[in-house]
């Protein structure tokens, strides 16, 4: 996780998606900011995040199955605190 301070939610994002998926590598961004004024925005901040993510659980799955387990992973924080997420979902070698 390459980020100087992290909130509450996206230590909980951490949390579950390391439970969860195991990753090799993973480093999740709060872009919340460059979303001021647009749709979703919270101005309390951790609302957008860009996920880059590996882990062997993804090996032989396509981008939508992936995603997926991301978002399972998440759970309710998808429904009730996360507005965006983008993400970038790899296995291991690719």
């Amino acid at each position: 996780m390459n980020a100087p301070a992290i909130g509450p939610v996206a230590r909980e994002m951490i949390a579950r998606l390391e439970s969860h998926l195991a990753p090799a590598r993973m480093n999740l961004r709060d872009d919340s900011e460059q979303h001021r004024g647009h749709g979703g925005y919270n101005p309390a901040g951790e609302s957008h995040f860009f996920l880059s993510i590996e882990a062997a659980t993804f090996a032989g799955l396509n981008r939508v199955q992936r995603q997926r387990l991301v978002y399972k992973a998440l759970g309710d924080l998808m429904h009730e605190r996360v507005h965006a997420l983008a993400m970038e979902t790899r296995a291991p070698g690719e």
